[in-house]
């Protein structure tokens, strides 16, 4: 069992930045594949980015792709997401979520999520 808690979000204004953090317990997340999802108000949850370690294979959201970075830090067992260039479509709450079988874009690939984690953009 991996137990994921998100912070970093908060009140941003547009073309600023943000790092959020996903903080792992239970399980080291060497073994796992990690994604970010969003969600805006009204709107179906969305793939952002996502990562596995071995083999490394990484991947972006258009929306996203060229201002954001899916990083971890394996000593503190935490998985980031950078976004530089905020706009104020990337207002959402921001999940993140653990695969054991590998890295994937869609969300019913993840066996584990965290509560999310507020971010708004203002224009």
């Amino acid at each position: 069992q991996v137990q994921l808690v998100e912070s970093g979000g908060g009140l941003v204004q547009a073309g600023g930045s943000l790092r959020l953090s996903c903080a792992a317990s239970g399980r080291t997340l060497s073994n796992y594949a990690m994604g970010w999802f969003r969600q805006a108000p009204g709107k179906e949850r969305e793939f952002v980015a996502a990562k596995s370690w071995s083999p490394v294979n990484t991947y972006y959201a258009d929306s996203v792709k060229g201002r954001s970075t899916i990083s971890r830090d394996s000593a503190k067992n935490t998985v980031y997401l950078q976004i530089h260039s905020l706009k104020p479509d990337d207002t959402a709450v921001y999940y993140c979520a653990a695969a054991r079988r590998g890295v994937a874009t869609t969300s019913s690939a993840y066996d584990y999520w965290g509560q999310g984690t507020q971010v708004t953009v203002s224009s």
